[in-house]
Order: C-alpha cells, then sequence, then structure tokens
C-alpha cells in the first residue's frame, strides 16, 4: 500500500510515520514544501521512505498523479485558515485516490460531507478528523454510554505533557479562534458552547490503581466532536471538550491572550501564533506524562442517572503519538483487507477503541474507568479511591480496609530510626515509634463513615493520623492528616503490592512544593497469607526519619 502523507515531517505526519515505519506492507512517501527537510527526516526513519516535494498550492492534481499513492494522508494544517480547504480532497476524488486527514477544525470536519455522493459513486473513502477528537473520543463514549438508555452529557480533554512538542501549525489553528464563541449544533440547533480558551473546567485524570495526573485545567477548544457527537447520539444535550497544556501559568498567558479577543482589545490571537509555538516550546517543566479522560452522564433503563468516566496516562514520549494513532489504524485495517466504507465523512464512526488498545498495548500507555457511585453505598475509603482496581488487591489487603469501625489488629515490626537530629526532632514531634526489633504492634481502626482513624501504637507509643477522601488539589487521592499536616497519597498497584505515594502536602490547608516534601517507598502486600506493611519516611535534608515494616492479623472489633 503507497501511502503519501503530506505535511510528512511536521508533528502530526511525522508521528504517523513513525507508527508505519515497521509495517512492512505499506510505502510511505513524505511529502512537504521542503523537499530538504522531508529528506532529511526520511532518513530517520526504520526501512526507508522517499521523499517529495509538494506545494498544496500548486497544481495538486498533477503532484498527485505523479507520487501515485494509494491513499492521501493530509497532515499538514491549520486547516482553518486553507483558502481553498478542499482542495485536495477534490484531486484526490478525480484521481481515485483514497483520502484521510487529521483535521481539528470542526467546520472542516463538518464540510467533508459535501462529497459524500461523489466519493460513494467512485468507490472512495474520504475521512475527516482522524485523530483523537473525534475518533477516540467516539469510541470510548461508545462503550462508556453501552448499558445507557439515554446520554445526556459528554465532557472530554486532553493534557499534552509540557515536553511533547507542539507544531506551529497546531498553535495556529487555536489562536485563529481563542477567545471567540464555540458554537456546535446540538439538539438541531446552534448552541453556544462557550469562549474558547476562557471557558473552563478542572479534572483529575486518575485511572484506577495507576499514578494519576495533578488537577488540570481544561479550556474550551473548537474541534470536531462538538457536532460529531450529537449526530452519532442524538439525545445529547450538551458536548464540551477542553485542552488543558503545561505549566499552568502558560495556560494562564492563552487564556489572557483569550480574554483580549473576548472583550475586542484584540481582533485575533493569530499574530501572536509564533510567540506562544516559541514559548509553549521553549519553557518546559514538570512531568513528562499526558493523559485525555472523557466523562458520561446518561439514565438507564431504570431512569437511574449513571455518571461513568475513561482516564488516560501516557508516560514520556508515546502520549504524543497517540493523535496519529487512529490514522495508522485505519491505513493498517486497509492493509488487512478492512477498508472503511466509501463516502465522505468524520471518521469517528470508523474505529472502535479495540483498535486503539492493541497500539496502547506496546506503549507506556495505561487506561481506566471509573464510576460515581451513591454515597450511601457504605463502601470503605480505600475503595472508593481505587474504585475498579479495588478487586486487584490481594484478599488480606482488602479485608484490612474494609472493616467495620473498631476493628483491632495485631502483630509484630522491625523499626529503624535516624540518627541526625533534625531527624531525631521530626520523629519526636510526630511521635513515630522508637527503634526496635520484634516490636509488639497493636493498630486500632475507626470510621465516621467518611473519614478513617488510625492509631497505631508500637510497644506502647501511639501516633495517629486521620485519612479521608481527598478533595481539590488532593482529588482521587487519600487524604492522611498527622496534625497541621496533611499528605495526598496515590494507591498504585504494582506487582501486586498498593504503593502509597506522596503527590502533595500542605501546611494548615497552604500547599507545599512536593519536591521539599518527604519522601521514601511505602507499600502494603500479602506475604504468607497475611497482611504486611513496609513504610520508609525520610528527606532529602535529613536522610532517614523513621523506617517500619512488619506485619497485622485482625484479631477482633473494639467496644
Amino acid at each position: 500500500m503507497r501511502v503519501l502523507i503530506l505535511g510528512g515531517y511536521g508533528t502530526f505526519g511525522a508521528r504517523l510515520a513513525q507508527l508505519l515505519q515497521d509495517e512492512p506492507q505499506a510505502t510511505i512517501t513524505i511529502a512537504g514544501r521542503s523537499l530538504q527537510n522531508a529528506q532529511k527526516f526520511c532518513a530517520t526513519l526504520r526501512g526507508g521512505a522517499t521523499a517529495e516535494e509538494f506545494d498544496r498550492d500548486g497544481d495538486v492534481e498533477s503532484q498527485l498523479r505523479k507520487i501515485a499513492p494509494n491513499l492521501v494522508v493530509d497532515a499538514s494544517g491549520p486547516f482553518q485558515e486553507y483558502r481553498d480547504p478542499y482542495r485536495v480532497v477534490r484531486a484526490a476524488i478525480a484521481l481515485r485516490i483514497d483520502y484521510l486527514d487529521l483535521a481539528d477544525g470542526s467546520g472542516f470536519v463538518e464540510g467533508i460531507e459535501q462529497y459524500d455522493e461523489l466519493a460513494r459513486t467512485s468507490g472512495l473513502f474520504v475521512l475527516s478528523g482522524v485523530s483523537s477528537f473525534p475518533v477516540l473520543t467516539a469510541a470510548v463514549v461508545s462503550i462508556l454510554a453501552t448499558d445507557m438508555k439515554r446520554l445526556y452529557r459528554v465532557t472530554g480533554g486532553i493534557a499534552p505533557s509540557p515536553y511533547a512538542g507542539v507544531g506551529l501549525n497546531v498553535i495556529r489553528a487555536i489562536a485563529s479562534y481563542g477567545g471567540k464563541a464555540v458554537i456546535a449544533d446540538i439538539g438541531r440547533r446552534s448552541t453556544t458552547v462557550g469562549s474558547a480558551l476562557i471557558d473552563s473546567r478542572q479534572f483529575t485524570i486518575a485511572p484506577p490503581g495507576r499514578l494519576p495526573l495533578k488537577p488540570i485545567r481544561f479550556t474550551l477548544v473548537d474541534v470536531p466532536d462538538l457536532n460529531t457527537l450529537p449526530k452519532l447520539w442524538p439525545g445529547l444535550q450538551a458536548v464540551w471538550m477542553g485542552a488543558g497544556p503545561v505549566p499552568a501559568i502558560l495556560h494562564w498567558a492563552l487564556t489572557l491572550l483569550a480574554y483580549g479577543v473576548r472583550f475586542r482589545l484584540l481582533s485575533s490571537m493569530t499574530p501572536f501564533a509564533k510567540l506562544m509555538h516559541g514559548t509553549i516550546n521553549v519553557l518546559r517543566w514538570g512531568e513528562h506524562r499526558g493523559g485525555m479522560f472523557i466523562e458520561v452522564e446518561g439514565t438507564n433503563d431504570a431512569g437511574e442517572t449513571i455518571v461513568r468516566s475513561w482516564h488516560l496516562v501516557a508516560e514520556g514520549d508515546d502520549g504524543p503519538l497517540i493523535p496519529s494513532m487512529a490514522a495508522a489504524a485505519i491505513v493498517r485495517r486497509c492493509i488487512s483487507g478492512r477498508r472503511p466504507s466509501s463516502g465522505a465523512r468524520s471518521a469517528a464512526s470508523d474505529l472502535d477503541l479495540a483498535d486503539y488498545n492493541s497500539l496502547f498495548e506496546c506503549r507506556a500507555i495505561v487506561t481506566g474507568v471509573r464510576q460515581t457511585m451513591p454515597p450511601n453505598l457504605g463502601w470503605p475509603l480505600y475503595r472508593r479511591v481505587l474504585g475498579a482496581a479495588w478487586g486487584q488487591l490481594p484478599s488480606q489487603v482488602r479485608s484490612l480496609h474494609e472493616f467495620s469501625d473498631g476493628l483491632v489488629a495485631e502483630g509484630r515490626a522491625f523499626i529503624d530510626r535516624g540518627n541526625g537530629l533534625l531527624a531525631r526532632l521530626i520523629a519526636m514531634l510526630f511521635r513515630f515509634p522508637a527503634a526496635g526489633q520484634d516490636v509488639q504492634v497493636r493498630v486500632t481502626f475507626q470510621s465516621d463513615g467518611s473519614r478513617e482513624i488510625w492509631r497505631r501504637n508500637f510497644a506502647g507509643r501511639e501516633f495517629v493520623s486521620v485519612q479521608e477522601e481527598g478533595k481539590g488539589r488532593f482529588e482521587r487521592l487519600i487524604s492522611e492528616r498527622f496534625g497541621p499536616f496533611a499528605f495526598g497519597l496515590a494507591l498504585v498497584l504494582d506487582a501486586g503490592r498498593l504503593r502509597l505515594i506522596v503527590r502533595g502536602w500542605s501546611l494548615f490547608g497552604i500547599p507545599l512544593p512536593l519536591a521539599l516534601a518527604p519522601g521514601g517507598d511505602a507499600y502494603e502486600a500479602s506475604v504468607d497469607g497475611r497482611f504486611n506493611f513496609y513504610v520508609e519516611i525520610c528527606h532529602r535534608l535529613t536522610g532517614l526519619i523513621v523506617r517500619y515494616r512488619g506485619w497485622l492479623v485482625p484479631v477482633t472489633a473494639s467496644n
């Protein structure tokens, strides 16, 4: 299969080529205005690729005829700013070449349907918006809404890693509509969704049992989903899609420019596109992780409200590949003989989540589903936070967290203490146990419904903490309080262990820098049929403060 990628050395085109470079049945041609850049990029691909010069403002039909691909993929953009937006589409149909693009503009994707009859007559598929928005979104919504009689609301967002690398054309596309009203066709009428880059939501992306992202502010973007999803689910009353670039200070700077457009101090953000591009790609800090979420709300046959969310976290350089995965999946489908049906349309219904999952599995990409449960279920704290991952815990770990009020557990512990003066002062302040070998330990668990009080007694020396479900900065975390200090702990399943990882801390409710937080390994596990614990608390300024490890078995419930 001969695949021509226009803009193939750009951000998304290059990633598509990387996803296809090991496909033996695909011959890749990288094309763009600069033949030199195309050749330079081809040299980086395994298996090789052909470079061609291609000017979409020139004689497109002649250039396509010369290259003679089976499929042309337009990954150039910004699609919102083309003077003749469907020039490549018409040329491809005239030469009987299948076509797809990675357009993210709702108007461009919506307009592709004008070529539907012509594409059907020619036996071609012409697919637009072949990217995360709306293909992955629609695939996820289909799964989340499976048992819903009616689907009312869809909210989603994508949060790229600060190190992902954003192309200038992507920035130009966003700048073209920043601060302007975003209109969508919902319920067969035009609806103002909000103002681009201004209207906001906050969400914490947290696949169950995995290390979550920090809470992220998402602002509204104009993507094809806003018009595509209401067509697929006619009962939808609201659709909202956002982007959450980090660091947050740069995102707020974009919002400030957007307000300039909204209040007519600026006619457009477009003149600032190059500055925005340079700033975002130079001022980078934070975790090299990205994510995406989709949340739906609807009702089942009994009329009960259901709220479900799908969470994705991608580590390192794997996240930036996701927007190009839909195009790669369609190419592989064609090669395997499962080509899309003829016609011109949004690609929202041409892939399902299984197509994506097969690509996620070989990458550092994890996903999971959460469902908002009624508070009257009486679920224990750790089950509420872990969600679907609760069932993966060893039974001995589950039983200690699924306790009735007043449970007492006893066992033995081995304790090490730091020798430094500051470490000893901190240990004394928090009443951490003294060093000892094979020390008797007794833990009493109390619950008032929303909070759990843990009273740990090591050979007569007691220290207490209060745990509850985190909110705000600690959303999707366990919030554990020791006096005026509060720590946000992520519950992460790792090779049968339940790890507790510090993701934030505060003093008297005032957030403190995570880089200054205490560290150390902490986990729970099942060893020899018993609940085992390991807790290490240290700090870069003090070294080891305390380390205690041992086992517990439930004894009885206290009065």
